[in-house]
């Protein structure tokens, strides 16, 4: 059994990025920047006014001004402004030649139709200055960004519009037992809803990747063969729930051998989630993951995230927020790392959720983050300020 850093020291090392691809900008949201994108052009691309009112020369600004045109955004000044002139001009239009500031509207009246006089006392220059923004040729976002919203619309100001992206890793998802049936089924005696594969394959699907799930396997030999085998052939990545511990159903590890998988771990010192293994083959990864729905999440979030996000040339940075525990953690096994979902309270303090353990799948609908207790540990004390993972 090994520790979790040491696990998820093994995972990173062994990912490869799969490559890299052009997608249409509309497509880009959540996908990674396989390259670094610079601009292709300053921004703004022009002097342009931050204000509606009026452009001219601050040392007339004393002066009844003469308007010698309107330039509205979009259009271009036709007029250069000189001595006691001045130009009506709207937000996000170019100032026009001579002009060294911007009046508000709101501090100018008009003793004319075609004269202006400022009625303030100063004014700052309400100009956007061409390049202050980005110059052409920077780098606007970089290699390995995961891409939201705002990176978008950045993309589209500087005219990338079919970005170069890291391919997106293909998950298989497995989950075997045949105590369960499918979310539609009423369960008899002895039997469960799976509720691993749609929560694992959302996992999957929510930070970016693709999933292909394979349903429920029995617990027999040659079905689950032939489902890895399968999964290996269609997949970057397999995730298998449930089969790897140590009962007598649990053929996974076997399974993954003669498969030609190279088991680079068998146990982790983490619960829930110590039955967890990870091999390597030439063409695929796999992941045995224990079957109760909590440990696949968990497991998922804390080493299956960052290995997936690493496939993708993605160094993914989980959020962990400091705040101090609105109760004391107490417990009486330490031999392995423990990972506690909490609430955040009104008053920003984390709370444990009710939890029954690592079958207890609504106590994570409850939870906004998970709490770490390191080995060793029995105790935390209230008010003690821990780090909460957020999921």
């Amino acid at each position: 059994m090994i520790s979790y850093e040491q696990a998820l020291e093994i995972v990173l090392d062994s990912a490869r990025v799969l490559g890299s691809e052009h997608v249409e900008i509309a497509c880009a949201a959540n996908r990674i920047l396989a390259e670094d994108v610079k601009s292709d052009i300053d921004m703004p691309p022009f002097d342009k006014s931050a204000m509606d009112g009026y452009a001219c020369r601050r040392e007339d600004l004393g002066n009844e001004l003469a308007i010698v045109e309107v330039v509205a955004a979009g259009a271009s000044p036709t007029k250069k402004i000189g001595a006691n002139q001045c130009a009506k001009i709207m937000t996000g239009a170019p100032v026009p030649d001579g002009a060294d500031c911007v009046v508000m509207v709101e501090y100018t009246e008009n003793p004319t139709e075609d004269t202006m006089l400022f009625t303030g006392k100063d004014t700052t220059d309400n100009i956007c200055f061409q390049g202050e923004d980005i110059k052409s040729g920077q780098v606007v976002l970089g290699k390995g960004l995961l891409i939201e919203p705002q990176h978008i619309a950045t993309l589209a100001c500087v005219g990338c519009v079919e970005p170069l992206v890291s391919v997106r890793p293909k998950v298989g998802v497995i989950v075997t037992g045949d105590e369960l049936v499918a979310p539609k089924e009423v369960p008899e005696a002895g039997q469960i809803r799976d509720s691993s594969s749609g929560q694992l394959c959302a996992q999957v699907e929510r930070m970016g990747a693709i999933a292909n799930s394979y349903g429920i396997i029995g617990d027999d030999k040659e079905v689950i063969d032939r489902a890895v085998k399968k999964a290996i052939s269609e997949n970057d990545v397999v995730l298998i729930s449930g089969g790897s511990s140590m009962g007598d159903y649990d053929f996974v590890p076997e399974i993954l051998k003669q498969n030609g998988i190279e088991l680079r771990f068998e146990k982790i010192a983490v619960k829930p989630g110590k039955p967890t293994i990870f091999g390597v083959c030439e063409d695929a990864f796999c992941f045995g993951m224990p079957g109760n729905p909590v440990s696949t999440f968990v497991v998922f979030e804390i080493l299956v995230k960052q290995f997936l996000y690493k496939m993708m040339g993605h160094e993914y940075k989980h959020h962990d927020i400091p705040m101090p525990l609105a109760k004391k953690l107490k417990r009486k096994k330490t031999k392995r790392q423990l990972w506690v979902p909490v609430a955040i309270t009104d008053e920003g303090k984390a709370l444990q959720v009710d939890y029954h353990g690592s079958a207890d799948i609504s106590a994570l609908c409850g939870a906004d983050g998970l709490v770490s207790m390191d080995v060793g540990v029995s105790e935390i004390e209230k008010e003690t300020v821990v780090k909460v993972r957020l999921i």
